[in-house]
């Protein structure tokens, strides 16, 4: 186990050397809808093989199969790699291990112990991908302990952080330190930031107090608010004052208001719409246009069949002005309870 050293944690935004995904295969977390799910990921796959290399964790004995889908579907099969590997669930963002690089520019997998969000009980296999990921690349693995608390592993989903590739984190208070989802009893605001200086880099954590609605991971902040520059953020707002998003939300921004940034200058807040709501089997499901994830050349969006949906392109384009800006349904990908971020997990270069 590798001790913790000064790492840097790059922005999603950087050059990427892959993306990592999971293939699709527990059919109970999309009850009624599966049968489509598959083609989805193969969608996606398409879209990311097309500028950057997928790394792709599958199924023991559907190699074949898989394949054979992602040929239909058009995707550069020279740019995906197969690995067989079990898991409980796909969702690598939080599952997966989160690439940094120390001060000489190599890169080290950090693994911090998955959980399942502190709601399930299967996800010993989830556990074990950041030692497959390594294994697969060559590279070092340090695994994320709490000295003060019997050095146990610290649990932390990657989608309840996002950071700028310059030492400022985002956050909620909702998923790190509600006790209704605790995922490390006894760690308070401070054992978190040092954490987050040691393993990451972070001189500067904005915690924001609570995710939207729906969402199943306890607030999750790639679902809320997301880092498009070193300075510059997207936050999700909602305009209908009836909705239980609209208090919250707005909370949020004032916080994000307040914040100085290490240079002195405040943050540049660019406001994204929530969608109307997606509603299945009466659930209200975590819809929403922050959950992007990026390539080498584009910005890859969810989209919910409603009129916010171009809005949502077009202010996301403006963000990445040298990418692409396309739209990928997700109406029947979030009744799994995520999207493209959560089920993604980038390699930097």
């Amino acid at each position: 186990m590798l001790q913790p050293k000064e790492f840097c944690w790059p922005a999603e935004w950087e050059r990427h050397s892959a993306t990592w995904l999971s293939w699709p295969h527990q059919k109970a977390d999309w009850p009624g809808k599966f049968g489509v799910i598959p083609w989805v990921w193969a969608e996606i796959v398409r879209l990311v093989s097309w500028e950057e290399q997928v790394e792709l964790f599958l199924p023991e004995g559907s190699e074949k199969s898989v394949r054979g889908m992602l040929e239909r579907a058009g995707a550069d099969l020279k740019r995906v790699s197969l690995h067989p590997q079990p898991s409980n669930r796909v969702w690598m963002r939080d599952a997966g291990g989160i690439f940094v690089k120390d001060s000489k520019g190599k890169k080290t997998l950090l693994d911090w112990r998955f959980n399942a969000w502190a709601k399930y009980d299967d996800w010993q296999l989830d556990d074990a991908l950041p030692m497959a990921m390594a294994q697969v690349r060559g590279l070092p693995k340090s695994r994320v302990v709490q000295p003060h608390f019997a050095k146990k592993r610290v649990v932390l989903e990657g989608g309840a952080i996002d950071g700028n590739g310059a030492g400022v984190m985002l956050t909620t208070r909702e998923c790190l330190l509600s006790k209704v989802q605790e995922r490390n009893p006894g760690l308070d605001q401070a054992n978190y930031e040092t954490l987050f200086k040691e393993y990451l880099g972070i001189s500067k954590v904005i915690w924001l107090e609570q995710g939207i609605e729906g969402d199943d991971t306890h607030g999750h902040v790639d679902d809320l608010a997301r880092f498009v520059g070193p300075e510059t953020v997207v936050l999700v707002v909602e305009k209908d004052k009836s909705r239980p998003n609209y208090g919250p939300l707005l909370n949020n921004l004032e916080i994000l208001k307040r914040e100085i940034m290490p240079s002195g200058c405040r943050l540049e807040i660019i406001p994204l719409p929530m969608p109307k709501p997606v509603v299945f089997r009466g659930q209200v499901l975590p819809a929403s246009y922050a959950n992007f994830i990026l390539t080498n050349d584009s910005v890859l969006v969810p989209t919910f069949n409603d009129e916010a949906d171009r809005q949502a392109l077009g202010i996301l384009a403006d963000c990445f002005p040298g990418r692409k800006a396309i739209g990928v349904h997700a109406v029947d990908l979030v009744w799994g309870l995520g999207t493209l971020h959560c089920l993604s997990q980038q390699e930097p270069a």
